[in-house]
């Protein structure tokens, strides 16, 4: 079959058939003597093996004369798909004799009383191209556009419409005949095939039609609407006088209700001009669309649709922040982000206030409202506070107190956002710090995780600049850690829980009490067995006591938490030291010394106890007692409690504000690197669009990026002909008689393979094909056909794969051919077959560099369950070196930052991330050392949901290695 004969309707095999292939003769006598379900299933079947190469044009003369005269609309309509495939001209490339007798079939169709029929030929009249097999039917053709019923009449519309664009000779008047259509039509949809006939045929005459609707375009159906619009655009890619009229006709279609036509006049609109009111206009229209859509998808694009102009437009769609707010009422976590994200851009000093308002009602929402995802909703819009409150310091007073309230949220991330966001505003802003601590030291008895407990002790110990701070945060700091010491307490609490009631008030001695019962002996006598239960329960009762409600920080202690012990020394150690300095009380001063050493002593002392979850770490507990020595060494020595004042009340905090100014001025120097990105050089080539040739325009930008994003090419990719080559796969040997190779095209979710397949013999093969074969998550959408190569000739086939997953992939199979007598392979006639080499599709092509923040990694690594652990062995020496060869050979990106990768010190630990086109996470965490004679150990974990990516990425990791060694 030639390239132009291919076949546009696929009738697919029926998968209940007995699969038996059937002789010429059989099907002459199927189409004979069947009856017309015999028929169609016959034509159905010739039809599939003419898609197959196989035309089998001895059967055109029975299939005219035996299926034709059928009244059966099935078998009709199976006819057209018949007569679309099969070959109709003969070797000299005239139209058969035969097709003589389809010409007269196909006009009484054209003139059947039935109008599906006539709809139903009308179509099919649209995908045929011989003109000798057209001619005659013009004029029937003709009449079906005055037929009563509006399905012939737009079938009709666009018969006309193929065969002007394809012969143009055959109806040359065919634009003058759509304006008289036009004027007499009255259905929408045959209106609107003829203009866009006009539209690709005759432009001019489109535009005349289109000023002639006026003020009647915003009532216009939808189809005929985005005809309009498909219009205006090619119209204005040159110079055109009607601007003014298609910037006013697209600024009315922004209003219409159907949201495709509004989302195609929005983005047509930027191109026709850039003026600030069609801007905020356009914006208007895309928020809209994005509340009143229901499609999360729809959604999404529209959203990044919303960011382009954003970007391109800078603070002009500013003022419409509120409105984009809106669609915070979506449920779906996705559209949220995305949308917080675009408004928190589109901030400013003159919208802060009701921005930050908005954002607070939504926060209380997820209080009061029991909605699914909430607490991961919760968190983003504290995250979003944050950002807000310290890029813009007038609402900080306004929001820390709000936010404050959730510091004793059961959701960690949530309460830890806070903290963070607390400690950072306490710095940053001085007179915010006394009522900041004041807050903080009445949430102390609500906070329940630890991580938030340290920062909120540290927070307390740095920024309580008076004595009645101090003594307010030792009065919150005694409530939280309950009665001391803690051991003395605990015990006291289980002796209690030992004695009888009666006995608690008589203050007898308890005596074990003794239980007795009756058991039967293997000989069947009885026997009485008597149990004290005093030590049986002691255990009991000791969890009771364990169990049993405490104040928050002195059950995370008693829990094993003992890390924030050691923050709560430090944190009474400051408090201590900095009273000393501003109170000259010194019985106050040691009656406070007295109890930070005491709360120290009794965390130490329970931690070796039977009280504890987990006894005392070595680390925590030197650090409680270094507090508690610098607390006793401080009173005797004046040197010494210099020093501790030094390290413990301006070291810590230095270090802090040292940190806040560096991420701010890494966040200043991003920033200027953005702003000063220079987008046209100074000696770039101008570009006049009155001189640009025809569609070398630039006013249909986004349309044309639009087409460049469906056709799948990458803007900026260079794929020439080196890079073809590199991609190319050898599949036979140089010595077989038929040599094959393979170019491999991935793209997204499709394998394209283009195999070039060369005859070296001196014989014509025939009926050579290529039988493909797949391992993995990859399936063979279509068959290749068959093909006769002559001696030394060469042939392109082309195959396409579907993929489902990330994993990698094995495509294997043959070639198959038959003749090629004295090339030394087999006799004329016989099947010969060259096996392939495999080709093996690479995970790489669906892995693509991510970034995701910490917590989120720390989140997706505790969740995924599939682990692949790498050990590391190559002959690279440098580390740094080694995590930059596993970034590149692997696609992922480090989220671990520069500066905690600087420096040598012998070690180096990073986490990777990465993201697959079917949306897929992938892990990896890269722990190596550098040993003394230079060599490198360590290993790789990879963790993902599922199995064939982290197996994949373990196998590409491997592979990696074993190449650099080489």
């Amino acid at each position: 079959m030639s390239s132009d004969a291919v076949a546009y309707t696929v009738v697919a095999p029926d998968v209940r058939g007995d699969g038996i292939e059937l002789s010429a003769q059989d099907l002459r006598t199927n189409l004979q003597k069947g009856s017309d379900e015999v028929k169609l299933e016959t034509l159905r079947r010739i039809i599939v093996s003419t898609l197959n190469g196989s035309p089998q044009p001895t059967l055109l003369m029975p299939i005219i004369q035996y299926v034709l005269p059928s009244k059966s609309k099935q078998l009709k309509k199976m006819l057209h798909f018949y007569w679309e495939v099969c070959p109709k001209l003969d070797e000299q490339g005239k139209l058969k004799q035969e097709m003589i007798l389809v010409c007269n079939a196909i006009r009484n169709d054209l003139q059947h009383p039935n109008e599906y029929i006539r709809g139903s030929t009308l179509r099919f009249l649209q995908k045929v191209k011989e003109p000798e097999l057209l001619e005659p039917l013009i004029p029937t053709i003709r009449q079906c556009l005055e037929h009563r019923h509006s399905y012939v009449r737009k079938n009709a519309v666009f018969c006309v419409y193929t065969i002007y664009q394809q012969n143009e000779n055959l109806i040359v008047d065919a634009p003058e005949l759509m304006e008289t259509f036009l004027a007499a039509e009255a259905d929408t949809t045959c209106k609107r095939n003829a203009f866009v006939l006009l539209c690709h045929c005759a432009p001019e005459r489109a535009v005349e039609y289109f000023l002639g609707l006026g003020d009647q375009i915003a009532s216009q159906d939808e189809l005929m609407q985005l005809a309009i619009i498909e219009l205006i655009r090619k119209d204005c890619k040159g110079e055109t006088p009607n601007r003014a009229k298609y910037i006013r006709a697209v600024s009315e279609l922004l209003g219409a209700s159907s949201h495709s036509v509004k989302y195609e006049a929005a983005t047509t609109l930027t191109t026709l001009t850039q003026n600030a009111a069609a801007v905020k206009a356009t914006a208007s229209a895309l928020i809209e669309l994005i509340v009143k859509e229901s499609d999360n998808n729809v959604k999404l694009i529209v959203l990044d649709r919303l960011d382009t102009l954003r970007k391109r437009h800078e603070h002009v769609i500013d003022p419409l922040v509120m409105d984009l707010l809106r669609v915070l009422s979506s449920p779906d976590m996705d559209v949220r982000k995305k949308a917080l994200s675009i408004a928190l851009e589109m901030v400013s000093s003159r919208n802060i206030e009701e921005v930050v308002l908005l954002l607070k009602k939504e926060l209380m929402k997820t209080v009061e409202l029991a909605q699914d995802k909430n607490i991961e909703y919760r968190q983003l819009l504290i995250q979003s506070i944050h950002g807000c409150a310290i890029k813009f310091s007038e609402v900080a007073s306004n929001v820390v107190h709000v936010l404050m309230e959730f510091l004793g949220d059961s959701n960690n991330p949530s309460a830890v956002d806070v903290i963070a966001f607390v400690r950072e505003v306490v710095e940053k802003f001085p007179d915010l710090r006394s009522s900041i601590v004041d807050k903080l030291l009445r949430t102390f008895i609500e906070i329940k995780s630890g991580k938030v407990f340290r920062g909120a002790l540290w927070i307390v110990g740095e920024y309580c600049a008076n004595v009645e701070d101090i003594k307010e945060a030792m009065q919150q700091i005694r409530k939280v850690i309950g009665e001391v010491p803690i051991l003395a307490a605990e015990e006291r609490l289980l002796e209690q829980a030992e004695k009888p009631d009666a006995e608690r008030e008589s203050g007898e001695v308890p005596q074990p009490k003794a239980t007795t019962t009756s058991r039967v002996r293997a000989d069947g006598t009885y026997a009485t067995e008597t149990a004290f239960s005093s030590e049986a329960n002691q255990s009991a009762r000791l969890e009771a006591v364990k169990n049993a409600s405490k104040p928050p920080l002195r059950s995370l202690i008693l829990l094993g938490d003992f890390y924030t012990g050691t923050v709560l020394a430090s944190t009474l150690t400051k408090l201590v030291l900095r009273f000393a300095a501003l109170s000259s009380d010194a019985m106050a001063q040691n009656s406070l010394r007295a109890e930070a050493m005491l709360i120290m002593t009794s965390i130490v002392r329970v931690g070796h106890s039977k009280f504890a979850a987990a006894p005392i770490d070595e680390d925590s507990q030197e650090r409680i007692m270094s507090c508690v020595q610098t607390l006793a060494s401080a009173q005797e020595s004046v040197e010494e409690k210099e020093e501790a004042s030094e390290v413990f009340l301006h070291d810590t905090k230095a270090a802090y504000a040292k940190m806040i100014q560096h991420e701010q001025k890494k966040a200043a120097e991003k920033a200027a690197k953005e702003t000063k990105v220079v987008k046209i050089q100074a000696d770039d080539l101008l570009s006049f669009r009155q001189f640009s040739k025809k569609g070398g325009a630039d006013l249909a930008e986004d349309f044309e990026k639009e087409l460049t994003a469906a056709t799948g090419t990458v803007e900026g990719s260079k794929d020439d002909f080196i890079s073809k080559l590199q991609r190319v796969v050898q599949l036979t040997g140089f010595s077989d008689p038929v040599y094959a190779e393979a170019y491999v095209n991935v793209h997204q979710f499709d394998i394209l393979l283009d195999v070039l397949v060369v005859n070296q013999t001196t014989e014509t093969l025939q009926n050579l094909s290529i039988e493909f074969a797949t391992l993995g998550d990859l399936k063979l959408v279509e068959r290749p056909m068959s093909y006769t190569l002559a001696p030394y000739s060469y042939q392109s086939i082309k195959a396409t794969i579907k993929v489902s997953s990330t994993e990698t992939g094995v495509i294997f199979g043959n070639i198959i051919y038959e003749g090629a007598a004295g090339a030394g392979t087999a006799s004329a006639g016989d099947s010969s077959c060259v096996v392939l080499n495999d080709i093996h599709i690479d995970i790489m092509d669906y892995i693509s560099p991510a970034y995701c923040n910490e917590a989120q990694f720390r989140s997706m690594w505790t969740e995924f369950e599939w682990e692949n652990k790498v050990n590391v062995n190559t002959n690279i020496t440098g580390l740094r070196e080694y995590l930059a060869h596993i970034m590149k050979s692997t696609n992922m990106s480090c989220l671990t930052p520069d500066a905690s990768l600087a420096g040598e010190c012998g070690f180096l630990s990073a986490n990777m991330y990465a993201r697959s086109l079917f949306g897929e996470d992938a892990l990896a965490n890269l722990s190596i050392e550098q040993l003394e004679d230079g060599t490198i150990q360590g290993h790789v974990r990879i963790r993902s949901k599922t199995q064939g990516i982290a197996l994949s990425l373990g196998d590409k990791i491997t592979l990696a290695q074993k190449v650099s060694n080489e």
